[in-house]
């Protein structure tokens, strides 16, 4: 079975959402977005380094979507469940999505690669989605 696990950004993915983002990101007290600085540092546009190396040890493909950029099935699950983003789902082919990461697991990570991947793990392990050590994550 393959796998698929979704980051979900708490921000935008246009211009006026980048700035937005931003904006929230200088003045609050917290991460607006704590999927953002575990991917891309916080204010980067682009990936980090060391997200990439730790997106390739997933073992699924990953797909780092913005709340504008959302499919129906995940847009239905978040409100179903009354989840606030960011959120990390994850999906084998032909099931429902598992929620595998809170907001509030994100930020404890703090941007450190190897515990989120710990606990990305041993989630997926209790939602029963098989995550693949050999196979490398994509992002489109």
């Amino acid at each position: 079975m393959s796998s698929t696990i979704y980051i979900v950004y708490n921000a935008k993915g246009s211009i006026g959402g980048k700035l937005s983002y931003a904006a929230r990101k200088l003045t609050a007290s917290s991460s607006p977005c704590p999927a953002c600085d575990l991917t891309h540092g916080g204010l980067r546009l682009t990936e980090t380094k060391q997200w990439r190396a730790t997106k390739d040890q997933i073992g699924a493909e990953v797909r780092q979507l913005h709340i504008d950029e959302l499919d129906q099935e995940i847009v239905d699950f978040v409100s179903a469940n009354s989840l606030r983003y960011p959120i990390v789902l994850g999906k084998t082919k032909g099931r429902q999505l598992e929620l595998l990461m809170t907001s509030q697991d994100l930020a404890g990570c703090s941007g450190n690669q190897s515990q989120f991947l710990k606990l990305l793990r041993a989630r997926a392990v209790e939602k029963n989605i098989p995550l693949d050590e050999t196979t490398t994550g994509t992002s489109p």
